[in-house]
């Protein structure tokens, strides 16, 4: 199912045990870097699998060199690479027994989403992980980011 609401993308992070994800990056100026910190942070409650040819550990936790090497199957396939690439990436998820397919915040394939969805996956498209997990656990503003803010009203003064 291709997901669209807020209550959706909420029901397949709960239950998710595992995420895998594709692309990521040692740079920690990487946005892949960011979310891989984020979900190994005690904040997130996962089992996280970065899947990349390019390195053998990422902040301590062994990297797979493709999907179809994961130790089991993935319930969250999370997606950093470039959108000619989710096609084939989504035909890794499916044969990886994977739940769902993520492609991150800006990333969006028609072809992908048809792929992934005619096998049963549940697909999210453009949304970030950990934006997503943050916000449903009160963790950050929709931007992404802890604004500080705790009121919407503005103090005077």
């Amino acid at each position: 199912m291709i997901t669209s609401t807020a209550g959706e993308r909420l029901a397949i992070l709960r239950r998710a045990k595992t995420i895998a994800v594709v692309g990521a990056s040692a740079n920690p100026a990487r946005a892949s870097n960011f979310v891989l910190t984020y979900l190994l942070s005690s904040s997130a409650s996962y089992e996280v699998w970065p899947v990349t040819p390019n390195e053998e550990t990422i902040l301590g936790t062994q990297c797979y060199p493709s999907l179809k090497d994961l130790p089991g199957e993935p319930d969250i396939v999370d997606v950093f690479r470039r959108a000619d690439q989710l096609p084939g990436v989504a035909r890794e998820a499916v044969e990886a027994g994977a739940k769902a397919f993520w492609m991150q915040l800006g990333l969006h394939s028609d072809e992908a989403a048809q792929i992934a969805d005619d096998a049963g996956l549940d697909v999210v498209s453009n949304r970030c992980v950990k934006i997503e997990h943050a916000r449903f656990n009160g963790g950050l503003h929709l931007a992404g980011f802890d604004t500080g803010v705790i009121s919407s009203r503005r103090t005077r003064g």
